[in-house]
Order: C-alpha cells, then structure tokens, then sequence
C-alpha cells in the first residue's frame, strides 16, 4: 500500500477533459431551483387533495378538465392506502399540466374567500331583509329583474312573515334568499 504525504498530491483524472473549458463560473442560471419546483409540484398535489375531499354537490359544479376530472372521481372511490397515495400522486402529475388558477379561483368562492362572492351574499341578505320588511320593496326588486317569477316571490315573503310571527323554523326565509341570490346571480 502506497502512503500519500502531504506534499504529494494525487493524480486527478478528468473524465471528458472538455468539461472544463465549458463550465463558466460567471454564467448565471435563470430557471427555478430544484426545491422551488418541488415545492410547486406539493402545492399542485395539495390542489388536487383538496379537489378529492369536495363534497358531491361542488364537485358536480367545479370545472375541470376531463381527464382530471376522471382521476379525482377515481380517487374519491379508493379506499385502499397504497392505491390512495398513488393516485394523489398521478393527480398531482395532471395538476402540471394545467393552469389552477380557475381551479383555486372557483374553490375559493365555494370556500366564500372570495371578495366579490361575498359582496354578492351581502346584497342578497339586504334584498332579503328588505322584502319581507317593507312590500314597496317588492315593486322595486321586480323593476330591477323582471325575469323574477314574482308569484314565487309573493308566496315565499309571506311565508317568511309567518315563520317570523309564530317562531317557525325559517324555512321560507332561507328558499327567499336562495331565490334573491340566483335572481341576482342570473345574467340580465
């Protein structure tokens, strides 16, 4: 066995002796770093998590494009672990390759974090609480939307005064605001 000292230095070979005179150490590199694009597939992963864990309803009304939409309806009906985890991970792959912008904008308004969703709920609750307080109210909102189905209208405001009245369960008062936040909702 040969002891190499201090002063002897080992013979370094150079695999592709080119190599050295590409590399340029002032060169910057422009493009994400290796842990900002994992980081960036988790995030899309976790979309896609939250895409499996939406109720029936939502599901049924979110936009998605097909194939994703066939691997998150899969994935709702996995019970098994291992099979889990692979397809929340095949769903993260899909999330790639699409933008989620739409995606998380339209979870947001089902989560009610959208400022505009939440303005439109507010109106709908003054329109509510207008209605069934004063009836000029009525010929107003009739004006303003006149594709409302105002024998409907009629029936549910008066319905909603005579749960106030006898302390029923405000069944009325909350099919009237349904109806007032779709007709506000509607395009004109």
């Amino acid at each position: 066995m040969e002891m190499i000292t201090a002063t002897e230095s080992p013979t370094v070979r150079l695999i592709d002796p080119d190599a050295e005179q590409s590399f340029d150490p002032d060169e910057v590199y422009d493009g994400p770093s290796k842990s900002q694009v994992k980081r960036e597939a988790e995030a899309l992963q976790a979309l896609g998590e939250v895409l499996v864990k939406l109720p029936d309803a939502q599901f049924k009304r979110i936009e998605l494009p097909d194939g994703l939409r066939t691997a998150v309806a899969d994935c709702r009906r996995i019970t098994q672990n291992g099979a889990l985890r692979r397809q929340k991970q095949y769903i993260g792959k899909l999330m790639r390759s699409i933008d989620p912008a739409p995606i998380q904008a339209q979870l947001d308004v089902f989560n009610g974090v959208s400022v505009a969703e939440n303005a439109k709920l507010h109106q709908a609750e003054k329109w509510r609480e207008k209605l069934i307080a004063d009836n000029a109210a009525l010929t107003l909102f009739l004006d303003q939307h006149p594709g409302t189905d105002a024998t409907r209208l009629r029936q549910l405001i008066r319905n909603a005064r005579d749960e106030a009245a006898r302390n029923k369960p405000p069944r009325a008062f909350r099919e009237l605001f349904r109806l007032v936040r779709d007709t506000l909702d509607a395009p004109d």
